[in-house]
């Protein structure tokens, strides 16, 4: 009575060529038969097998039979064995042990009892499951640095101060905690972000927005964005002042450097008496009013950049440069008349930030900056003329995502 045998295929890749040669060879050896069919035509020209793609075949000999069911077994257990390695290989783990022993690297195999991975300082190690606390899977494009598993997120936006022109996800929010005050930035979209700026005491408060674009090169990318403050309750909201500014970033996430360039203005909310330009005397002089002074305004240049030096370290550098200038008029007396004349106040302020920034998890990291800042003023004002001034800044940031 004949008797019908179905090898089912277990869903695994296999090879489209040597696969059919080894079972075809397989079947044709075997005698007795009534008749043997194979549908591979799925198989044909695609490297999947389609498991509701089955072998049937009939046969009459007892041996015949169980050779067949013998040669499916085999074949498709080397074939998923071959597909589990090949799904495994690029699979990179950090594993903890239950002493805290932590290790990364590339999982080699996973038998249920027992992984097998090979670290990047130690070699192939073998732990037993039940020594194992924790398995974390990374992106396969995770970057194995020092034997530890590199850490890419939103804060590889940020260097001290300055951002750079890397993208973050739509959803990748992060705030940051800084000695002077908070702020905290939001990715609408995958190209746009809108953040808030402020200080612990609530003056000023910036609203910051970012666009990001790709490029051909993958190592290449452009923004733009903008900074527009106010002095918030202090000087009754009549202070305030903006930045428009354009960078390229070259690099990537954890090596890269970015040179910006922009112009800010700021608006003093103070009030000051302000001069008409003239020759009046002295004694009948009534040519003056009281308000804000003139904008004070310039370029902005910067350069900032950040090197990978461990897994969870980068050292980071944060530089800009601003040239600003202020006109006002300038009264002084010379004998019974007063001359108002009309001035330019230059101003340069150089602010250098190197700084190391650990990154203990992906979703927070801390980071001192030992900063400096030289500010000159220069003035046609032949009775006012100020020396350079240069103090330490020192910046300590706590970043979050969220």
């Amino acid at each position: 009575m004949p008797i019908e045998i179905l090898l089912a295929g277990c869903g695994c890749k296999i090879c489209k060529s040597t696969g059919i040669l080894i079972l075809s060879l397989a079947i044709n050896a075997i005698s007795n038969f009534k008749y043997a069919f194979v549908n591979f035509s799925r198989a044909v020209g695609v490297a999947n097998f389609d498991i509701n793609k089955l072998i049937i075949m009939k046969t009459r000999n007892p041996f015949s039979k169980l050779s067949l069911l013998f040669l499916g077994m085999m074949f498709c257990s080397l074939a998923f064995a071959q597909n589990e390695t090949k799904d495994t290989a690029a699979q990179v783990y950090q594993i903890i042990k239950n002493d805290n022993t932590t290790y990364v690297g590339i999982l080699l195999s996973d038998d249920g009892r027992e992984v097998l991975i090979q670290t990047e300082n130690l070699g192939k190690i073998y732990i037993p499951k039940s020594d194992i606390k924790s398995m974390k899977k990374f992106d396969q494009k995770t970057e194995i640095t020092h034997g530890e598993a590199s850490i890419n997120n939103s804060f590889s936006t940020r260097y001290s101060f300055t951002t750079n022109a890397l993208p973050i996800k739509k959803g990748e929010n992060y705030s940051m905690v800084n000695l002077y005050g908070p702020e905290v930035h939001f990715a609408l979209t995958d190209h746009f972000s809108l953040g808030v700026m402020s200080t612990w005491i609530a003056s000023p408060v910036v609203l910051a927005a970012k666009y990001s674009a790709k490029t051909g090169n993958a190592k290449v990318n452009v923004s733009v964005g903008a900074l527009m403050g106010t002095s918030s309750y202090i000087n009754n909201f009549r202070g305030s002042g903006g930045l428009l500014f354009a960078n390229v970033t070259l690099g990537d996430r954890e090596k890269n450097i970015t040179l910006a360039g922009g112009y800010g203005y700021l608006k003093p909310g103070k009030i000051v008496t302000k001069y008409e330009e003239g020759i009046y005397q002295s004694s009948s002089y009534i040519n003056y009013t009281t308000g804000s002074p003139e904008l004070i305004k310039g370029p902005i240049i910067s350069v900032a950049g950040i090197y990978k030096v461990g897994a969870k370290a980068s050292l980071v550098l944060d530089a800009m440069l601003g040239m600003f200038s202020q006109e006002e008029v300038v009264a002084r007396f010379s004998g019974n008349n007063m001359i108002n004349t009309k001035v330019t106040n230059k101003y340069t302020a150089l602010f250098i930030m190197p700084g190391m920034r650990f990154q203990t998890s992906d979703r927070k990291a801390f980071q001192v900056s030992l900063a400096g800042v030289t500010m000159n003023r220069k003035t046609n004002d032949l009775y006012n003329s100020d020396d350079p001034v240069s103090f330490p800044l020192p910046m300590v940031t706590w970043f979050r995502n969220f």
